[in-house]
């Protein structure tokens, strides 16, 4: 299933080391491989009390997950491209490979968040009018007011 050379595969040579250097010649930098621990940790302190703090490890181990999950999602839609004979990876073949893969509950709110992505983006080539960036914002951030019900 997954490619030779793709970030977070074992043919890539990661294999939960954080290291430079380690698995093989093909071995890529951390940096290349992993989500920006900066973003990591923002994102985890969404989910605990103000006052909560976040171990250095706790974070390095929650970004070689994501790292590794998209990945692994990411590699089923390669797949699912090459058989199809097209070069370009889409919002809609990560979200049949989630589907493949047994992340089914996680897929119609996607979808949702998907189509006023693709409505925001539409309107204006690039440029977010202010109410409907809040739109996105809200329903990335749980906002229950925002148009997005999904998550």
């Amino acid at each position: 299933m997954a490619e030779s050379g793709v970030p977070g595969s074992p043919e890539s040579g990661h294999s939960g080391d954080h290291g430079g250097g380690g698995g093989g010649g093909a071995s890529a930098r951390e940096q290349d491989r992993f989500l920006p621990i900066a973003n990591i940790g923002r994102i985890m302190r969404k989910a605990i009390p103000e006052n909560g703090k976040i171990a250095k490890d706790a974070k390095e181990s929650v970004q070689e997950c994501v790292s590794e999950f998209i990945s692994f999602i990411t590699s089923e839609a390669s797949d699912k491209c090459q058989r199809e004979k097209r070069k370009t990876i889409n919002g809609d073949d990560l979200l049949w490979a989630m589907g493949t893969l047994g992340f089914e509950e996680y897929v119609e709110p996607l979808k949702l968040y998907l189509q006023l992505y693709r409505e925001v983006e539409g309107n204006g080539k690039g440029s977010r009018p202010a109410e409907q960036s809040g739109k996105i914002d809200g329903a990335i951030n749980g906002d229950p007011g925002a148009s997005f019900n999904g998550m």
